[in-house]
């Protein structure tokens, strides 16, 4: 859905893709799984520091950080099944990616929906929409291309 960040996120490991789509949807989930944890550590940090956001914001933060440390432990189970994958097991193991990665889809449109309609200065909510914006649109993208390699031949993954 994102293809200009698809590109972007993905061009510098096209020697090591190549035309292989478990390695393009792998490296994919791997790229998410990075820039979500990054923007976790950034919130964390950001809720820490006295007098930055109101009370009310604070609590809607630390609601956010959990749905997004949830995304990041959905992307990192999604990662590790990724290896055991075997032709004998490749449907199940797929049908359960699909499902974490959609949660942690789902996970970081909840993220946004708690922080709405919380006292906060703008330039803070507009940083912190800006960062989840972007997991949420890896996290789709990632989400196409392992749509598109669960629907591959099971006996070549």
């Amino acid at each position: 859905m994102y293809p200009k960040l698809c590109y972007h996120s993905l061009t510098i490991y096209a020697n090591k893709i190549k035309t292989n789509p478990k390695e393009l949807a792998t490296t994919a989930l791997n790229i998410t799984l990075k820039a979500t944890k990054s923007t976790s550590r950034m919130m964390i940090k950001m809720s820490k520091i006295p007098g930055l956001m109101p009370k009310e914001a604070v609590e809607g933060m630390t609601d956010c950080i959990e749905v997004i440390n949830d995304s990041v432990d959905e992307l990192q189970q999604s990662i590790e099944e990724m290896g055991d994958i075997k032709s004998s097991n490749f449907g199940v193991i797929m049908s359960d990616i699909q499902t974490w990665v959609s949660v942690a889809l789902t996970d970081e449109d909840t993220c946004m929906d708690g922080l709405k309609g919380k006292p906060m200065n703008t330039n803070v909510k507009t940083m912190l929409r800006r960062h989840v914006v972007k997991v949420s649109h890896l996290t789709s993208n990632a989400l196409a291309l392992v749509n598109t390699y669960a629907s591959t031949n099971p006996a070549s993954p």
